[in-house]
This record gives C-alpha cells, sequence and structure tokens, in this order.
C-alpha cells in the first residue's frame, strides 16, 4: 500500500513523499488518514527536528511522519483485532505513548504512521495498550480536534488546591474565580468552552486577549448573556486593560489563571492577580529551554500560591472529550479558521505562527491551498464551491461543520 506523506529530515526540512508502507503483521490495522490539525507543537518540531526531545536522533537517515491530531478510518485489521475493529470504524488516538516512556510520540518518532499521510500502519502495541479509540461521530474533523481539546482538559485537571485540612485536590474550584490570560487563541477558545460547559465551572470567567478581533470572534461564539443563564459571569479584557483583573475580584484575587502565550511578563502577572489557594497553570509550552519567569514566592508560603503545568494529554482525557463532545456539551468547531489539502501541510506548518486565527485543519485526500473560512463568501463569487461552503458555514453561526466537511469531500479532489 502506497502513502503519501509529509516527513520530518531535520530542521526547517518536511518534504511531503509518496513512498511504499511495509506489509501489515498480525496485531497491525491499516488506517486511512482523513484529517488533521496542524499544532503548534509540530512547527517547533519542524524548527528543531533532531534537536527536539521526542525526535529520533537519526531522523536523517529514518525520516518520522508529522501530524498528530488525526481523525482516521479502518481500512484492514489483522486477525488479532478483528472483534474489536472492522473498516469503516472512526478512530483517533492520543499521541504520547507513555507506557514506552512518554518520549516516543506519533507525529513525532515513527516513519510508518502520523496525521499527515493518507494511510498510516496502526502498531500492535499501540491498540494493545488502549490507545487506538473509536470515535461515534458524523464527521472527521470533531475527531482531530479531540487531541488538543483533551489537553486542555489535562491542565484543568492539574490545577492544584488544598482543602481546610490542606489535602490536596486538583481541577478548578467549583464556583470559584478563574482567568484565562491570552484566551482566545485556537486552545484558548477550547479552554473557555471546558470552563462553560465542563464538568467544574467557576462563577466568574475572565478571559484576556491582546487582540480586538479575536476578542471579537470569541464574544460571537461565547455570548456572556448566554453564560449568565448558567450562574457564570463571562467578561472579555483586552490585554491593554489589565488593571481591571483583580478589581473584577473584588480585591481577592483568583482562584485559578491560566497562561496561554510564553510571555514573562504574562506569567508574572498571573502570579500576581492569584488569590488565596490559587493556581497558576502555564499553559503555553516555550521553544526556549531558558524559559523563566519571576515568582512571588513569599505568597507561596504564606498564600498557598501553586503553579502548575502539563504536555498532552491521556487516553482518559481523550474518553472525556468524546463524553463532552458525544453529549452536546462543548464543540471544536470554535478552533477551527482555515481548511487546506495534504499539498498546504508544509507550508501551513512552517509558517503557523505567522497565520492569523485559530485552527488549520488539513484534509489529507484533498488539493486545496490553505484557506481562510472567513474568505469562503469572496471566493464564492467565482467558484460556486467555495459559494456553498459559505451557504452550509453560515447557517452554523460562522463555524465549520459536518455537512461542510462532507461537501468539501465530494467536491474537492
Amino acid at each position: 500500500m502506497k502513502t503519501k506523506a509529509v516527513r520530518l529530515y531535520g530542521e526547517n526540512d518536511l518534504r511531503l513523499e509518496e513512498f511504499e508502507l511495509p506489509t501489515l503483521k498480525d496485531g497491525e490495522i491499516l488506517i486511512k488518514v482523513i484529517s488533521d490539525s496542524v499544532c503548534m507543537s509540530t512547527y517547533k518540531t519542524a524548527k528543531q527536528g533532531a534537536k527536539h526531545l521526542r525526535v529520533p536522533d537519526n531522523v536523517a537517515e529514518n525520516p518520522v511522519i508529522v501530524g498528530h491530531e488525526f481523525c482516521a478510518e479502518v481500512v484492514e485489521v489483522t486477525d488479532k483485532w478483528k472483534d474489536r475493529f472492522k473498516a469503516g470504524d472512526k478512530v483517533v488516538m492520543p499521541p504520547v505513548l507513555s507506557y514506552l516512556g512518554g518520549m516516543q510520540t506519533v507525529g513525532y518518532s515513527f516513519g510508518e504512521i502520523g496525521g499527515a499521510s493518507t494511510y498510516s500502519i496502526v502498531y500492535d502495541h499501540i491498540i494493545e495498550n488502549g490507545y487506538l479509540i473509536k470515535l461515534q461521530s458524523d464527521c472527521f474533523f470533531k475527531g482531530s480536534l479531540i487531541e488538543p481539546a483533551s489537553c486542555v482538559i489535562r491542565g484543568y485537571k492539574a490545577n492544584i488546591h488544598l482543602d481546610s485540612e490542606l489535602e490536596p485536590f486538583s481541577n478548578i474550584i467549583e464556583g470559584g474565580k478563574t482567568a484565562i490570560l491570552a484566551g482566545c487563541g485556537p486552545m484558548g477558545l477550547v479552554a473557555i468552552d471546558i470552563a462553560l460547559h465542563g464538568d467544574k465551572k467557576p462563577s466568574l470567567l475572565v478571559v484576556t486577549d491582546i487582540s480586538e478581533v479575536r476578542l471579537e470572534r470569541a464574544r460571537a461564539i461565547f455570548d456572556p448573556n448566554e453564560a449568565k443563564k448558567d450562574g457564570i459571569e463571562l467578561i472579555f479584557v483586552n490585554s491593554s486593560k489589565m488593571e481591571e483583573l483583580i478589581a473584577l475580584t473584588g480585591g481577592k484575587g483568583f482562584d485559578d489563571v491560566f497562561v496561554y502565550a510564553p510571555i514573562p511578563a504574562l506569567v508574572e502577572l498571573a502570579d500576581s492577580i492569584l488569590g488565596f489557594d490559587g493556581c497558576l497553570n502555564f499553559f503555553a509550552g516555550p521553544i526556549d529551554k531558558s524559559f523563566s519567569a519571576s515568582f512571588n514566592f513569599y505568597n507561596v508560603h504564606y498564600a498557598q500560591h501553586h503553579v502548575a503545568g502539563t504536555s498532552g494529554s491521556t487516553t482518559g482525557d481523550m474518553l472525556d472529550i468524546v463524553r463532552l463532545i458525544g453529549d452536546k456539551k462543548i464543540d471544536p468547531a470554535v478552533m477551527i479558521t482555515h481548511i487546506g489539502g495534504l499539498d498546504a501541510a508544509i507550508d501551513t506548518t512552517l509558517r503557523l505562527p505567522e497565520i492569523e486565527g485559530g485552527k488549520k485543519l488539513i484534509y489529507t485526500h484533498i488539493s486545496l491551498p490553505l484557506t481562510a473560512i472567513s474568505d469562503f463568501e469572496e471566493l464564492g463569487k467565482n467558484d460556486a464551491r467555495f459559494a456553498e461552503l459559505a451557504r452550509l458555514v453560515k447557517a452554523n453561526n460562522g463555524l465549520w461543520s459536518a455537512d461542510a466537511e462532507a461537501y468539501l469531500l465530494d467536491n474537492f479532489l
């Protein structure tokens, strides 16, 4: 079976190539990857090459397939797993294979499986350890967003607090005060969605961003009036008005503060607005290994301040997101702002920080330049296909949808 895939050979060296996959061994499954969301972690991997902790030292001789936020369809199942999987099943998987020590990761470490491919082989040990998860969904794109969304919920679970007996417990404080700084990017939007509709809800949710455009899009998606019906005061604040933050808590500070951009001043701001027993969650993964910021250790001792951070997610986190999506409590479509084909994957990955907007979704079996959803209507003046996509998106409050995906897969080849 031939596959076409984007492979990493070294620093800034990504290549779209077609090659033969090895014959399936018993215990392996062949999948057809349909969609893959481009992650900032993949950009960092492409920039670092073999210097990245998850990339093999010999990647120049044995290239790896990039992409780890994918949703696929089962094509062929060998005998060992025929009682559990069948052709046509939609599947997703957490990329960090913790049972192998935590460094070997799909999208970073392997030559036969990755999201930026048309076909991939799922190894027996991945399936044996429960890392191939079936998805009941009317579309593929939601599956591609389960992994990034599960990273967000992993961050929520990492927040540490102490009860009156100083027994630690995790997650945000129910009915507390939560702030999400630099929170209107794609991951931040999921963090808002989970705070508003997840298992633990604050009474006050403050979201900041430096871009008024991103703030307006977030306000359009998450209506503060709707949040109020659920007992949550949702406030969006431009980063230029940071002095307002503490006042919003009545001077008591926040119980949970998430930092979604690797900026030292933002970390220090988060530290300064923590209340008693507050937890700072540093969610933004920096490229600079010496990244640091000041932290008030007087308050660590006397005000019981905590700091938390996570990288990646677990199968349990993915199952939590599958449940929340299945129950229609959260909609990961809020993350998507661009659509493209496999031929757009390399340029999109290498220029990711420069491209405005949220998640860039690659459909691996079509050819399409990376295209902003907001441009569909204008493009539709000369291409009826984009006009129809614009109509379908408009019918879904401006968000990508199952109907739009189905039309795309039928009409763009």
